[in-house]
């Protein structure tokens, strides 16, 4: 049966044979997010008011300078893996973020506001946006339970995330809060950034530091905030055409069968694999494999995930079941990896 999940994983995937470097040359200020250099760089650059640091999450530059601030405060866990913090597995975060904002992900869909628009509030994240809601919780809940994990040192102050103007309830603002209210995800988080700091100081090189488990502990909370997120922000799908809606929810799905592989979300790696996106928000009429402004392997990346989506959604989600197993060795992780690896580069 593990070998019948790769098999079909492989075929559901293998349309997706493009050569990733002429897709994504990426040089210079294209390697990093939109407006990364403008992103606060740690948590003093955020205002500070009552005694305690305030951080705007609907605001793209300020969610944009909490993940910022992570990178750099992980940077030293990370050294041996790449020049300039690029091996930092973190910027897998950002950058899906950063491809967000740029392809119009996180502006108000429903268009009653101009929430996240150029002739708009350029910056304004909308709580509308199914996006930008997913986001949260791969951004804020991840920051705080770095935070409790003491990434950061012993911090002069508190931190408070402010609320979006609707569904407050669906979001958490402090550490105590998401607490009280996620235990598992700020566990799950805080975990990764415990043992990554654990394994990092408590040697003297970095030779204990395995980037497999750091990449498990990474992607189990990863995949714990979307099953999280996923059922609150149902009804935001609404605000989508049928086939944004539809790559919504592949996308989803597809970073379950990702994550099992403990895929590497470093900075090269995570940008290779972005060329082949979706540049543009997906519009009534778009239909893969014939949208004629997306690339060859754009429309076949969106055909894949959908025939992946598909398949689990038709097996009862037995197919993720057969390959999480067949992903469950490190040997296998690494032959999943390298399936994957070689079908966006050969």
């Amino acid at each position: 049966f593990g070998v019948l999940a790769l098999l079909v994983v492989t075929v559901s995937l293998s349309p997706v044979t493009a050569t990733a470097q002429s897709e994504n040359d990426v040089t210079g200020e294209d390697v990093y997010p939109p407006l990364w250099d403008l992103a606060p760089e740690n948590l003093l650059d955020f205002p500070v008011k009552d005694n305690k640091i305030v951080i705007s999450a609907w605001n793209y530059q300020e969610r944009l300078g909490a993940y910022k601030s992570l990178l750099n405060a992980s940077a030293k866990y990370f050294g041996a893996f790449g020049p300039q913090n690029s091996g930092n597995i973190l910027w897998g975060l950002p950058l899906q973020h950063g491809w967000q904002f740029r392809t119009g992900r996180l502006a108000d869909p429903s268009g009653a506001t101009s929430c996240g628009y150029e002739n708009g509030e350029h910056l304004c994240l909308s709580v509308r946006s199914w996006w930008s809601c997913m986001n949260y919780y791969l951004a804020i809940i991840p920051f705080l339970g770095a935070v409790e994990a003491g990434l950061f040192g012993q911090l002069p102050y508190e931190i408070e995330i402010l609320p979006p103007e609707e569904q407050k309830d669906d979001f958490c603002y402090s550490v105590q809060d998401c607490w009280s209210r996620m235990p598992k995800l700020m566990d799950d988080w805080k975990a990764f950034f415990e043992v990554n700091k654990h394994k990092a100081v408590s040697s003297a090189t970095f030779s204990s530091f395995k980037l497999d488990d750091a990449l498990g502990l990474m992607w189990k909370a990863h995949t714990t905030s979307i099953a999280y997120a996923l059922p609150k922000f149902q009804d935001s799908l609404k605000y989508l055409s049928d086939p944004e809606a539809n790559f919504a929810k592949s996308w989803a799905n597809a970073v379950d069968f990702i994550a099992a592989t403990h895929f590497c979300t470093d900075l090269p790696t995570t940008n290779n694999f972005q060329a082949f996106l979706p540049q543009r928000m997906l519009v009534e009429g778009d239909v893969p494999p014939s949208i004629s402004d997306f690339s060859p392997q754009q429309n076949n990346v969106l055909l894949s995930l959908r025939a992946l989506h598909k398949a689990n959604k038709l097996t009862g989600g037995l197919l993720l079941k057969l390959w999480q197993k067949a992903m469950s060795t490190e040997a296998g992780r690494e032959m999943g990896r390298k399936l994957i690896e070689g079908l966006t580069s050969s």
